[in-house]
């Protein structure tokens, strides 16, 4: 080995400790391999090895960026096949996480002891993969077929206690280094190795069974069921599995899955640090003033909460504070019920919390968020006596989906402090948030909005100004586009059993009576003025609403709803209505496939993601991508639009936006960018 390992080889005796240090999180990369590869002939001769890794984590995966290149020796599997079989025992001392190769190699250590907390995971699933160096073989040998499941098909992450009762883990232990020294000094009898052993009996009903729950859970992705074929194949020979795993597992790397999954990994983590806020940093948060105590404002004083800060929610008097006040309650306490929140979190959380209906409370806390009803004027009003009490740096922040916070924030001193915090509904679960600077907002200010999403745990996208910011603009594109079919000659069934699948959770239609179709019809009606004549406009929806047809909670819209069933029912009314309003406009009805329809609305999604990369409103592809994923249900193993576009190439995405065009001339304009359609 060089000086230049990360891994490195000491001695105490007749005792070797073999520790990895490649940071952040100890990757199975090709420096790494090799190191333990070269450890395992160094450490010949002693009593026993003991395997530790530097930093905050044992070893918690592998590197994705050689992914795409061919696998470079030593392979994984080989290494953990050379701890298996070396002649001096390894025992594996973990902590942090213990994940995807870091788990193959601990089960190819003799022993394994952990820290308390520690998780065990095989988290190749969410990256469109199975394991590749005997994972899907080890594991089932290891702790049973039934648990193997849960990890390798679904990413659950088991801790070290769980992995204790399983058999996994040899100790749970609260000082590793203590119980190293204790382990290595009364060493047990040296135990068979993983692959040698037998899998637990197990039924053909558990794998039945998980294959049905896999199916209707995935929605289309494939690797949750790429992984149950795999484990079963540690029903035969070692020597048999694994090689069919290995290979399975290189085929998977290059499948449009895997990609879209690893671009969507990818994708977040460079959202997260946009070039506006480079080098700025962020202010300290710990109280923040919501104002507005509705389903909205509730959800983001919860979502606020539950991180650990203090919320004081301003309501217009002392009977909407109250309501405000048990809102709150409401959902701190359905946390608890549910076992996500212990009883003593939930009172320290309520103690944190104060519903009031003074601004005046507001004076000394740094951030306000507005989440008042969608109105100019009304909102403007909130800032105008939010300015008057806060100190003059303090972050003013609109909570608004559609409006131009320029035209919300007129007249308020110090702009530079304002900007956009847009949450989704409901806030405290939903965990996109869109956060959106003005041409004056400062970059600490950015900055400050992206330290308290990460703080949330919310997945925060910068975006610029415009009529819905990055999600609603393209959500209305692609409503409108979907309007156009329908005019057309499809049906909503139609549409949005298409879109389904395509992996979507639910099609434009069911998604709009799940929502309420006033929230669209009303942005329609601010848009009526400055709409483009010329633009196809298709009244359907608008005619729904003037019957009060809202969606679900109406019990009607584009669907009918049976009392105590929210479950759409195809309504002959809304389709007659559908097809005379084709009439009516001289349109003949044609039928389109469930692949014409899909290729019109995705293209019509990437075509205006594409425009919002053009225009600056999003800086990259990535945010927009990540954008539809976290805040509008975008199937993650297609990546997103841009990468679905990116996959099936942008030549056929222009094609089909052509269509689109074509089919309702002047209502659409296509991207420019060469790099897009």
């Amino acid at each position: 080995m060089t000086d230049q390992s990360p891994v490195l080889v000491t001695f105490d005796g007749d005792v070797a400790r073999v520790e990895i240090n490649n940071p952040p999180v100890n990757a199975t990369s090709t420096a790494v391999r090799q190191g333990l590869a070269d450890a395992v002939a160094a450490v010949q001769g002693a009593r026993v090895a003991v395997l530790t890794c530097a930093g905050r984590t044992f070893v918690a995966g592998g590197d994705m960026s050689e992914f795409d290149a061919p696998p470079a020796e030593p392979h994984l599997p080989d290494v953990v096949q050379l701890i298996e079989d070396s002649q001096v025992p390894f025992l594996a001392a973990m902590h942090g996480n213990v994940l995807g190769g870091g788990l193959e190699i601990a089960m190819g250590c003799a022993w394994r002891i952990a820290a308390k907390g520690t998780g065990f995971g095989l988290p190749e699933v969410n990256v469109g993969l199975i394991p590749g160096a005997g994972g899907t073989q080890r594991l089932p040998r290891l702790i049973g077929m039934k648990a193997a499941i849960d990890v390798a098909c679904s990413g659950k992450i088991l801790k070290a206690e769980e992995m204790h009762s399983l058999g996994a883990v040899d100790a749970v232990v609260d000082n590793l280094e203590v119980a190293i020294a204790d382990f290595v000094q009364n060493l047990p009898e040296r135990p068979v190795a993983v692959r040698q052993r037998q899998v637990p009996a197990f039924d053909a009903e558990l794998i039945e069974a998980a294959r049905a729950t896999l199916v209707k859970r995935a929605k289309g992705q494939t690797s949750p069921l790429e992984n149950l074929e795999a484990l079963q194949w540690a029903t035969e020979a070692f020597e048999i599995g694994q090689p069919k795993e290995r290979a399975r597992h290189l085929k998977l790397r290059h499948s449009p899955e895997s990609r879209a999954l690893r671009h969507a990994f990818f994708a977040e983590r460079m959202v997260a640090k946009p070039d506006a806020i480079r080098g700025a940093t962020p202010r300290e948060i710990n109280h923040i003033a919501v104002v507005g105590g509705g389903l909205m404002g509730a959800g983001i004083a919860t979502s606020a909460l539950n991180a650990g800060l203090s919320v004081t929610l301003i309501e217009r008097d002392a009977e909407a504070a109250a309501m405000a006040e048990t809102r709150v309650h409401g959902l701190l306490e359905g946390a608890v019920k549910r076992g996500k929140m212990a009883p003593e979190t939930f009172k320290a959380r309520k103690a944190a919390f104060r519903a009031v209906w003074d601004y005046a409370e507001a004076a000394n806390i740094p951030l306000a968020i507005e989440a008042v009803f969608e109105n100019v004027d009304v909102k403007r009003d909130v800032f105008r006596q939010l300015a008057a009490v806060m100190a003059p740096d303090a972050i003013l922040a609109t909570n608004t989906s559609y409006l131009d916070p320029m035209e919300i924030f007129e007249g308020v001193a110090h702009q530079n402090r304002c900007l956009g915090l847009h949450f989704f509904s409901p806030a405290h679960i939903m965990k996109l948030l869109e956060i959106v600077k003005t041409p004056h907002t400062d970059a600490s200010v950015l900055a400050t909005g992206f330290a308290l999403g990460k703080r949330m745990r919310k997945v925060s996208v910068l975006s610029g100004i415009c009529d819905g910011f990055i999600g609603n603009r393209m959500l209305a594109a692609y409503r409108r586009a979907a309007d156009y079919l329908l005019a057309d000659g499809a049906l909503p069934y139609q549409v949005d059993a298409a879109m389904r699948e395509m992996g979507l959770p639910m099609g434009p239609y069911e998604m709009q009576d799940l929502t309420g179709l006033q929230i669209a019809w009303a942005n329609r009606q601010r848009q009526a003025e400055t709409r483009d004549p010329a633009e196809r406009y298709v009244t359907i929806g608008d005619q729904l609403c003037q019957m009060d047809r809202l969606g679900q909670r109406s019990g009607k819209g584009w669907y009918a709803y049976e009392e105590g069933n929210r479950t759409p029912q195809r309504d002959p009314l809304v389709e007659a209505m559908i097809e005379e309003y084709s009439a009516k406009q001289g349109i003949s009805r044609r039928a389109f496939t469930n692949e014409e329809i899909a290729g019109r609305l995705l293209a019509v999604l990437a075509n205006e993601g594409a425009r919002i990369v053009e225009e600056g409103i999003a800086e990259r592809d990535a945010d927009v991508d990540i954008v539809k994923i976290h805040g509008y249900g975008f199937p993650r193993w297609r990546g997103g639009p841009m990468q679905y576009a990116t996959e099936i190439g942008w030549g056929k995405t222009k094609e089909f936006m052509q269509l689109v065009d074509a089919e309702s001339p002047n209502s659409w304009t296509i991207a420019s960018n060469p790099d897009a359609v």
